[in-house]
């Protein structure tokens, strides 16, 4: 078993059934008021460079619910790469606390961190990955249909959303469909990965730059927005390219007569998808971010109860 959580591809099929699975127990045994102490006495830092609602409120709450204590670490405080190295404060952190919980700009950073930390390390959220948000969001779905029945389809922006869910699928050997520009795709060395994991769990993995072809029949549409924190000088330019892909009334038309429509929210309302889908009877979007905070503790249980 992998030590961290940074991305879904260095875990195993069986791994990650296992995690959704208790998930699904853990938000069972809530709304029964039922709180199983199971990281009691133990202690989570989370580092954030980047603002968070989801992430942020999640994990403090998931850990509190487990009986454990989370630590909000702010950047200007912990001065990462000015004050101390990543490797110093991993060091450090690792003498006082169980976990460490980071979402950050720079993936490498969140390498650098789980390189020296002698505890987990999670990955909250970089600019190349979103793992837990996925796991989440892989919750969802099955709460709705058979995981290996479904038909997933993104359309947008070739981000960490898109990057993860192409791992995820891989992995659990899924239908997966992407339709972006050819010059926003996935990354290259996820691409590779994902190729190369799907190749022996038999995912059914598929790219175009269409957004009707890729939607067509699908279960599930799921959408991002298309200008990310740290691009924001790029927006008026990604309005104008993915401007075709608009998760609107006319694109979700072509998926399944009863598919589900997903975003990980924060969502830019009348951009990359619009109101009258983001609020209709086929949105799932506040399942998904509800179960960020369930399937966030099924993954803090798995590498903290050794």
């Amino acid at each position: 078993m992998p030590k961290d959580f940074i991305t879904l591809a260095d875990w195993s099929a069986e791994d990650l059934l296992g995690m959704l699975e208790r998930a699904r127990e853990l938000k069972a045994l809530l709304k029964r008021g039922e709180r199983p102490q199971t990281l009691e006495g133990r202690s989570v830092a989370m580092f954030f460079e980047k603002p968070s609602l989801r992430t942020h409120v999640t994990f403090e709450a998931g850990v509190t619910q487990l009986g454990g204590h989370a630590i909000w670490l702010k950047p200007e405080e912990v001065g990462i790469g000015t004050r101390e190295t990543p490797g110093d404060v991993a060091a450090n952190l690792s003498r006082w606390v169980d976990a460490i919980v980071a979402r950050t700009y720079s993936h490498h950073l969140v390498e650098e961190l789980a390189a020296s930390a002698t505890i987990p390390v999670i990955n909250g959220l970089t600019d190349l990955l979103h793992p837990c948000q996925v796991m989440a969001d892989f919750q969802t779905m099955q709460e709705h249909l058979p995981l290996s029945e479904a038909v997933i389809a993104y359309v947008g922006d070739g981000n960490n959303m898109a990057n993860s869910l192409l791992l995820g699928a891989a992995v659990l050997g899924l239908e997966l469909r992407l339709a972006t520009p050819e010059s926003h795709r996935p990354a290259l060395r996820v691409r590779k990965r994902a190729d190369e994991i799907a190749a022996r769990s038999g995912a059914r993995i598929r790219w175009s730059e269409d957004p009707v072809e890729a939607v067509r029949d699908a279960d599930f549409v799921y959408t991002d927005t298309w200008t990310s924190m740290g691009q924001e000088a790029e927006a008026e330019m990604r309005r104008s390219l993915f401007r075709p892909y608009q998760l609107n009334v006319a694109l979700l038309a072509h998926a399944a007569p009863d598919a589900f429509v997903m975003h990980c929210l924060p969502a830019h309302r009348g951009e990359e998808i619009t109101d009258e889908v983001l609020d209709g009877p086929r949105s799932i979007v506040f399942d998904q971010a509800e179960n960020r905070l369930h399937a966030q503790k099924a993954v803090m249980e798995k590498l903290l109860r050794r």
